[in-house]
Order: structure tokens, then sequence, then C-alpha cells
């Protein structure tokens, strides 16, 4: 009866120490799915590598204190990467969060000649499909994936349909436009555009999302509320003479009593030539819809 006993608790140690490892092989491959290959480079003491990526820098994490970073100044896309040590032999990481969502990760080596001091990670993702990515969601954007935000302003910025006709302003040879509002999950994309009928250039030094009171939209503004845009498709930048140039916004889904409005205002570097869109709720609620097959609603 004892041999009978000792056989029984012998073999559900067998089944038990089956099943776990059966288990822990089950999470290993399910984790080998979602594997992110790294990128292989070198570093050295004397010389500084750098990495230009296709959006702005949001994120950087150094696996070790033989590393050094930090974005390049006036440039939110190229990071500069260097040992801090010499000769360290232990291979380290870092990674990398753009602002368009895309985690990159790297594995790093001390070499005193590294073969390449400059990495072009925009050829580099070209070359991938981009479905086979990795897509990060930041908490701005909701369920939105920061990939398919930018495509969307992009589809927007390359249709370059005007569906909004009656919102403008014009003044010094300036025109500034609204052609279109669209909606998506929950997001608005506000498109511009903005045409310099002057041979003088047309710096733009910001632009303005704001709701205010309608009796003080063309005076001392008051009670106003700034809506801040959570992408742009373009850098705000300069507009040539006799030239035009459009953009694309992306703002959080509102909507405005009838007594407020919204102004849309861009701003001339070290000018006066300032122009002002005024946008009713009648006109956010009638934004065109962008369905899940990327196509615009009419």
């Amino acid at each position: 009866m004892k041999n009978h006993i000792k056989f029984l608790w012998a073999f559900a140690l067998v089944i038990g120490f089956a099943v776990n490892t059966f288990a822990q092989e089950s999470i290993k491959a399910k984790l080998n799915l979602g594997k992110i290959e790294p990128y292989q480079m070198q570093v050295t003491y004397d010389k500084t590598t750098h990495l230009i990526f296709p959006t702005a820098i949001r994120y950087v994490d150094l696996g070790s204190e033989y590393l050094i970073a930090g974005k390049a100044d006036d440039a939110e896309n190229v990071l500069r990467v260097k040992a801090s040590v010499k000769d360290f032999e232990t291979e380290t990481n870092f990674s990398v969060i753009t602002n368009d969502g895309r985690f990159y990760s790297f594995n790093v080596y001390y070499s005193t000649c590294p073969e390449a001091l400059s990495y072009d990670l925009i050829t580099m993702q070209k070359a991938v499909d981009k479905k086979n990515g990795n897509d990060v969601l930041f908490e701005e954007l909701g369920n939105n994936s920061p990939s398919l935000a930018g495509l969307l302003l992009e589809t927007i910025y390359k249709n370059n349909n005007r569906i909004v006709k009656h919102i403008g302003a014009k003044s010094f040879g300036i025109q500034f436009v609204l052609k279109g509002i669209y909606i998506h999950n929950g997001k608005y994309y506000f498109h511009t555009e903005l045409r310099n009928r002057t041979n003088v250039p047309f710096g733009i030094d910001f632009i303005n999302f704001k709701v205010v009171d309608k009796k003080v939209a063309k005076r001392t503004v008051v009670q106003e509320r700034p809506m801040i845009p959570l992408r742009t498709y373009k850098p705000l930048g300069k507009i040539g003479g006799n030239s035009i140039e459009q953009n694309v916004f992306l703002l959080d889904q509102f909507t405005i009593a009838n007594d407020k409005v919204l102004l849309i205002e861009i701003f001339e570097k070290n000018g006066g030539r300032h122009q002002t869109l005024q946008v009713e709720n009648s006109d956010l609620i009638k934004a065109r819809l962008i369905n899940n097959d990327m196509h615009l609603k009419f």
C-alpha cells in the first residue's frame, strides 16, 4: 500500500513538473511572437554617434551608465549617443519612443572604430512593412494609434479637398482659409491653407486655437479657452512670396455654445499681417466623417 502511495506521489510530481514546464514554454512561445528585434550598433568614447528618426523623439531609456545620450539642439528627431567610459566589454542597450508611436530597441557594443557614426532610421523604417511595426499609445490620443493619426493627417493633406468654402480671412495680400473639418474616433482634423499673394515672405510665428464669446471675438478677448493641437502634419515655417502652403491640425473633439466661436489665429513672425478665422458650432457638428477604411464620407 505504501509503495502504491509513493508511486502516486511520484507520478503526480512528474505530471506537475511536465505541466509547469509546458506552461512556461507556452508563455515563452507567445512572448516570442511579440519579440521586437533590436538594431545592432557600436559606439566609442572619442566620437559621437547620431541617429535620425522619422519624427520627434519623445522618450529615451539607457540600459546602463556606459552610455550617455541626448537630443541634438534644435533638432527634435536627432539623438546623440556615445560611450561614457572607454572599452566597456559588456553589451548594453537603449530604447527610444518617437512621437509617431514607434518603439525602437538597440543593442550596443563598444568599438574603438565603429563601422558607422550616423544612422538614418527613416530609411530603415521604409524598408520594413509598417503593418508589422509596433505602435505605442499616448494618453492624449486615447485609443487612436499615433501611426493611424499620422496617416489620417497625411491623407487629408495629400487629398487637398476644400469642403468648407465660407470660412476665410484676407488682408495685406495674405489669405487664410479653413478647407475642411473632419472627425474620426473622437478627434477633429482641421485642414487649413495660407496663400501669400505678395513678394514678401510670411514667417509663421505660431497658430492659436481658442474658444471665446461671440460678442468679444472682434475686440479684446476675455474668458477665452485655449484648444491645444495634439498633432500638426507639417512644422510651422515660412510661406515664400507668391506661394501657397497647407497644413492639418489634430485636436480633441469638442463643441461650443451658440454664443461662442472658435478662433483660429495665425501670427506673422516679426510682422503684423495676422489672420483670424471664426468657426461656429454649426460648422463643428458638420465635420466630415472618416471611416475605418480611410475614406472621407461626403
